[in-house]
């Protein structure tokens, strides 16, 4: 019998781990934070990419390790006007790296809500941008 491990009231450790390895490390600032934005939005949130091992295929892409490979960042499933209210509520909170993508199909839009910034000088305040 699989036991569901919380995380959080609302986030389980199997939605947040590593898709390629099963680990899960996510920061406890970062669950706290997922957790008050679900708690704002008072419905319920899908995260398409919660923590990456440093051998997650994005991450193997990549120059230099992002946001994930350290649980300071999440990826979570919305478009629409739920995007936006997911963006207004991170920023409310003090959130200042935020990544949006909005094309393609529906469930494969996400809103990037991260805070690598409070943690490493190399991810940047101020930070917007689109996949």
């Amino acid at each position: 019998m699989n036991d569901v491990v919380m995380l959080s009231k609302n986030f389980s450790q199997q939605e947040l781990s590593c898709s390629c390895c099963g680990k899960c490390e996510m920061h406890p600032e970062m669950l706290k934070l997922l957790q008050a934005i679900r708690n704002h939005h008072a419905k319920p949130l899908f995260i398409s990419s919660g923590y990456r091992c440093e051998k997650h295929p994005v991450e193997m892409m990549k120059e230099i390790r992002g946001e994930h490979t350290y649980g300071l960042a999440v990826d979570i499933i919305c478009h629409g006007a739920v995007a936006l209210d997911i963006i207004r509520i991170a920023q409310g909170l003090g959130v200042e790296r935020i990544g949006m993508n909005q094309k393609g199909r529906a469930n494969s839009r996400f809103v990037h809500i991260g805070i690598g910034d409070r943690h490493l000088a190399q991810f940047p305040k101020n930070a917007l941008w689109t996949y």
